[in-house]
């Protein structure tokens, strides 16, 4: 059994640490017919949103009037089809049932999380270990700044229009201005710039011609890959190195939280695991009852 998946089969588990608000949990928000949505209902179904985005959900009353008004036409409908005979099926009664225990569960292992959130010291010096062991995962590559403008060559004067622009630059124009004048690429919003990326991110031939260039502002000559024509700036070279702790410090810490967390719902998992029993006759007869 992949008892991983079992753990973090709703994301619904972590979003319910967060305790609810006090308010009028039995104010009717809306209503159709014989059916209604309480406060305390749309509490319930915000808990299947996000953290950093719950607090939006439930403060605005625009996003409050949304979740009632789903809510609303998701009861009377299930209302309707509890009046069809439709909640008689034991398929859908064990659906129902399911859904109760996946949200029960989750709740459980919300509680859990509380109860094992490690302190930021631990966490801390963990991130530190775990940075000491593991330092080619830091490596920095030499990486290039750069800044173009792309001409794409879609068009019978594509060439031409790329060399006025070269000539232009190199008359003493302002790369970053005719950067937002002529480009056409996504970057011309900010002058052309591409930041920083090492080799290999970029197609061939623009990497093959940053790669010969050596001096912050210097141009290259046109450059043609399959998007057109490129005038590339030259902004700078970092040379190969290792990130600094802390600028990993953060996504270290959160691992550890993360596998902490994990590991103690995994021990609940196997302690229930280890005296699970299985009807091997009830499953055969089940999966071929099913095989017709």
């Amino acid at each position: 059994m992949k008892l991983f998946s079992l753990v973090f089969r709703s994301a619904l588990a972590l979003a319910i640490c967060s305790p609810l608000a006090a308010f009028a949990a039995d104010a009717v928000l809306a209503e159709t017919g014989k059916s209604s949505v309480t406060g305390t209902d749309v509490q319930g179904d915000a808990l299947r949103i996000p953290t950093d985005s719950r607090k939006f959900a439930l403060t605005k009353p625009e996003a409050v009037q949304q979740l009632a008004n789903n809510l609303v036409i998701r009861r009377a409908l299930a209302a309707e089809a509890e009046a069809a005979g439709l909640a008689n099926d034991p398929a859908l009664q064990g659906a129902i049932r399911i859904a109760r225990d996946r949200v029960l569960s989750d709740a459980l292992f919300a509680k859990m999380d509380a109860a094992n959130k490690p302190t930021v010291q631990v966490l801390e010096s963990l991130a530190s270990l775990n940075y000491k062991a593991n330092p080619k995962r830091f490596d920095l590559p030499e990486e290039f700044g750069a800044s173009h403008i792309l001409i794409k060559s879609d068009t019978p004067d594509a060439k031409a229009k790329a060399e006025a622009i070269l000539a232009e630059l190199k008359a003493g124009a302002d790369f970053a201005t005719l950067a937002k004048k002529h480009s056409e690429d996504t970057s011309a919003h900010n002058g052309g710039s591409l930041g920083y990326f090492a080799v290999g991110q970029m197609v061939p031939e623009f990497d093959a011609a940053i790669r010969k260039m050596q001096k912050p502002g210097e141009l290259s000559g046109l450059v043609q890959t399959q998007f057109g024509y490129h005038i590339i700036k030259f902004e700078g070279r970092r040379s190969a190195g290792v990130r600094p702790f802390e600028q990993v410090k953060e996504v270290l810490m959160r691992e550890a939280e993360a596998k902490i967390l994990n590991d103690k719902r995994l021990e609940e998992v196997r302690r229930i695991q280890e005296k699970v029993k299985f009807n091997q006759a009830a499953i055969e007869a089940f999966a071929a009852s099913n095989d017709k």
